[in-house]
């Protein structure tokens, strides 16, 4: 089991090639550290059954977790956007998606955005 989680958000128009770019820039990030592993790929409950997603994490070899949009808006984010939280109803998916898929850990890389992708990730708390 790893101990980083990645928070996933993503437009329609985003592949699974592009979603798999985006969270293995998480992964190569100095801020993780040299022995981070990744235990899931995390996002709004609604976009957890897209094939962008679910290829990115099958070739990534670990599943997706879905929140829903009252679970992502509860969470503290240091990056609220009025734009996401138009679209979805919560001020942030991939920021808050990464801290509920570490259990309320904290997050060590904030969101970063490529091709129509954002992503954070997260610590696991011990």
């Amino acid at each position: 089991m790893g101990d980083v989680s990645v928070g996933v958000g993503f437009r329609a128009a985003a592949g699974s090639a592009d979603v798999l770019a985006a969270v293995r820039h998480v992964l190569t990030s100095t801020n993780l550290g040299p022995d981070a592993t990744l235990d899931c790929l995390c996002t709004l409950d609604r976009k957890a059954a897209d094939p962008a997603v679910r290829d990115a994490a099958a070739a990534l070899g670990v599943p997706v977790r879905g929140f829903a949009v009252g679970e992502l808006a509860a969470v503290d984010v240091a990056n609220p956007s009025d734009r996401v939280h138009s679209a979805t109803g919560s001020p942030s998916v991939a920021e808050a998606a990464a801290v509920l898929g570490a259990g309320g850990g904290p997050l060590i890389m904030t969101k970063w955005s490529a091709n129509g992708v954002v992503v954070a990730a997260a610590r696991k708390v011990s």
